[in-house]
């Protein structure tokens, strides 16, 4: 194994227990609601141990989760809850909508694939939006910037 890469994976598996655990801590031992997305442990993939990859902007990670969001709760709402569409053809129908928005506007970010998956099996509601999803990424982006510009000295950027 190269130094660098086991130094790379050292980092970015240290900061990442340090980021999800932030999440938990806040989730579960505080009264400020949910924080955790399963999606979020790809995110810290990506924002840890490939930073200057540009689906690892702040950006991308914010938008990237919020627009694949608003596909699987707009597509539970209306075809699952309204029309009673099976799950089984509304779940494909929202992730592919989610990664066309995403390419679209110049926001993705591959981890946020999952989130109408996830928002379609839970059955959540548009609350999910602020938690955990916003306050969560506002959470990532945070620390992750932190992590990489101010601790590590490498480039993370947020636009």
């Amino acid at each position: 194994m190269h130094m660098d890469t086991l130094k790379k994976s050292a980092i970015a598996g240290f900061f990442s227990i340090f980021i999800i655990g932030t999440l938990t801590y806040l989730s579960y031992e505080t009264e400020y609601g949910l924080f955790l997305v399963a999606s979020f442990g790809s995110s810290m993939v990506l924002i840890l141990g490939y930073p200057e990859s540009p689906f690892a902007k702040g950006r991308n990670v914010f938008f990237g989760h919020i627009i694949t969001s608003i596909a699987g709760l707009m597509c539970y709402s209306i075809l699952v809850s309204h029309l009673s569409f099976s799950i089984t053809f509304v779940i494909p129908i929202a992730v592919g909508l989610g990664i066309f928005f995403m390419i679209l506007l110049n926001s993705t970010h591959p981890p946020a694939g999952g989130n109408p998956i996830l928002i379609i099996l839970g059955g959540y509601s548009f609350d999910f939006l602020l938690s955990p999803l916003i306050s969560g990424c506002i959470v990532i982006i945070l620390q992750a910037y932190l992590i990489n510009n101010v601790i590590l000295k490498r480039d993370f950027k947020l636009f």
